[in-house]
Order: structure tokens, then sequence, then C-alpha cells
């Protein structure tokens, strides 16, 4: 029997146990060029005892930023500044793949350089509001992707794929979660489109598959992953049916031979055992656990070999060491919320490891 703490071989790279930090948005590259920061780097390293980290949200291209104060991959000197991160995380020992996210619809023109419109798969505003520089704002409509900006982002997906490789990432995990852009295409609300992109599940799941294949032909399959949350309404998404979407993008995806699916599990939990069946590769998953964050009993996923890997966010927040702990039992740091975004060394580099044993 497999245990979270066994290695396990993902792709090209055989990972010291199975726990996995799941990416977060942390919003800390402050200042011109959202080049990521010494700061960031500290945290990562920090963090590299788990068997992979998946960074926060990094945007492919300037028009994929939607909140404030997040990384790109898409200029040298951002590949430069994610360079002293994948360093600081390989002197340690560590694994670190790069989340690609391009936020589509959940963007405000106040958040971005450029100042335009944000896109999406259809002229479909998503309900809420976005934090911008002047407090919160109703989203905005987006411009709707026409053939060629279809064509122009799946070549920024593989651009800032290849950046990743340049700045030392071991892989790329492509965001298709979330209600990001990648997560619109899929949706039967968001997207309202009658060409070959959109109406039944063949045409939604087309961009994801041309990014996906593109991604993996650019830089190996064998170090790209892609995450999905089946029947997920974050970020205003309805999929009126998703297991019909989804079965048909893992049978899509399944010849290309992916590091893996990471699966942010949605209510509908017992779809989950259905993909588990029916994906050819390696399976992570983040846990369906509504009103608390994933717990030390998410370990018997991978004992009952319901999942190859489990990702953990918020306890990876608060807890450095979290592979350490979870073999130990304990004791855990509790997550403070109120500094988990923006901010300085508050909440992101100032908990503690449990101390040495000598």
């Amino acid at each position: 029997m497999d245990t979270a703490f066994d290695a396990v071989t993902v792709g090209r790279h055989t990972l010291r146990n199975r726990v996995v930090m799941a990416p977060m948005t942390r919003s800390r590259a402050h200042g011109p060029g959202a080049v990521p920061t010494e700061l960031m780097a500290t945290y990562y390293a920090q963090r590299a005892g788990a068997g992979l980290i998946v960074t926060e949200g990094v945007q492919p291209s300037a028009v994929g930023q939607g909140y404030l104060n997040t990384p790109g991959l898409h200029t040298a000197e951002q590949v430069a500044g994610w360079r002293r991160v994948t360093d600081a995380v390989h002197e340690r020992g560590g694994v670190i793949f790069a989340q690609l996210m391009h936020v589509g619809r959940i963007a405000h023109p106040d958040n971005t350089a450029h100042g335009s419109a944000p896109v999406g798969a259809s002229a479909v505003p998503a309900a809420g509001t976005i934090v911008t520089p002047t407090g919160p704002q109703e989203f905005p409509t987006p411009q709707p992707l026409d053939a060629e900006g279809v064509r122009a982002t799946v070549a920024d997906f593989v651009a800032a794929a290849r950046n990743a490789v340049d700045a030392g990432f071991d892989g790329v995990e492509l965001h298709g979660a979330n209600g990001y852009l990648l997560h619109q295409f899929l949706s039967t609300n968001a997207n309202r489109r009658d060409d070959e992109y959109g109406g039944d599940p063949t045409g939604r799941i087309r961009l994801v598959v041309e990014v996906v294949a593109a991604v993996a032909e650019a830089i190996g399959a064998d170090r790209v992953g892609l995450r999905i949350s089946p029947a997920n309404p974050y970020n205003d998404i309805a999929e009126d049916d998703h297991r019909e979407t989804y079965l048909a993008l893992v049978d899509a995806l399944n010849p290309l031979g992916l590091a893996y699916l990471h699966v942010a599990e949605g209510a509908d939990t017992e779809f989950t055992p259905v993909l588990r069946e029916r994906w050819a590769g390696a399976l992570m998953l983040n846990p369906y656990t509504p009103g608390a964050w994933t717990g030390p009993e998410a370990l018997k996923l991978v004992e009952r070999g319901d999942a190859d890997l489990v990702s953990y966010g918020a306890l990876f927040l608060a807890n450095p060491d979290l592979p350490r702990r979870l073999a130990g039992g304990g004791p855990f740091n509790t997550p403070d919320y109120t500094t988990a975004y923006g901010g300085g060394h508050e909440g992101y580099t100032d908990y503690p490891a449990l101390p040495d044993q000598g």
C-alpha cells in the first residue's frame, strides 16, 4: 500500500513524497513589472519539503492579469525574478511547477498596466466585484476572443511555458479551474459562442485541448499538468453538463501523456472516482472540504488509491514544513487569512517551522 510519504514518479520527475503545495495567490509581486521578489524566493524555499510545489497563479501575458500584484512570466525581468525562486527551491531539494493562469473576465482595467478591457469566451460579465486600487468594483463585460485572439492566447501560454523552463521551473500547471479563462470556455454560462469553441462539450473543450497540446509539444508533455474543478461555481461559473464535458476533456487529453491531472474537487464528489478511473495518468486531488481546509485525514486518499497525490492550500500557507508535521501528526499552525493577500513578510514568511530535533 502506498502512503503519502512514499516517492512517486510524476512525468519526468521522481517526487520524494506525495504531499503537494497547492497554488495560492498571495499578491506579493509588488513594484513595477509584476516581477517576483526575493521575499517570494524565501517563501517558496521554506516549503521545499513538499513533493511538489505549484506556484500561485502566474499570468502568461499582460492581458491575462486580473488581480493586483500578481506575478507574470512574459518578460525577461519576470523570468530573472523567477530564476531566483527556482534556484532557492532547488537548493533545498524541491521540485516546483509554475501555474499559468489567464484570468479572462475575472479582471478590471484598473488593475493592469495596459488598462484594457478583459477578454473572455463571450461578452458575459461575471457577477460580483474585484478589488482595485480604488476599492471593490463590478466586473466589466469582457471582450470576446475572436479567431486571432484565440490563436494569440494559445501562443501566449506556449511562450510562458518556455519562459518557465528558462526560469528553471521543473514544469507548468495550466489553470483550467476556478472560473478563469480556460474554465470560462468549458462552462455553459460564460461561453455562449456559436463557433467551433462553443456549443456542445466538443466545442467548449476545444480551447483547453489546444492550449494543453501546444504547451505539451513546446516543453514536453511529461512536465505539463492541468488543473480542473468540475461543477465548481466559483467566479460565477455554471456547468450544466459537467460530467459529459469533463469526460470528453479527459478522453481528448489522455493520448498526450501529461504529467498529471489536478482535480480541485467540487460538490459532486461522486464524480471524482469516475475521473480517477477514466484518467490514464497521475491524479492529484484537492478534496472538497466546504467551510474548512484540507487536513491530515486527506492522506488516506493516497492509501486507498483514490489519488496519487494530495494538494494542500491553507495548511501549507501556515506550515512551511507541512509534510514533516503531517508525518508526525502535528501540531499545526493556524492560517491567518487577514494577511493572506498583499503585504510583506507577515503571514507569509514568518510562520514558524518545527524546531530541529538534534
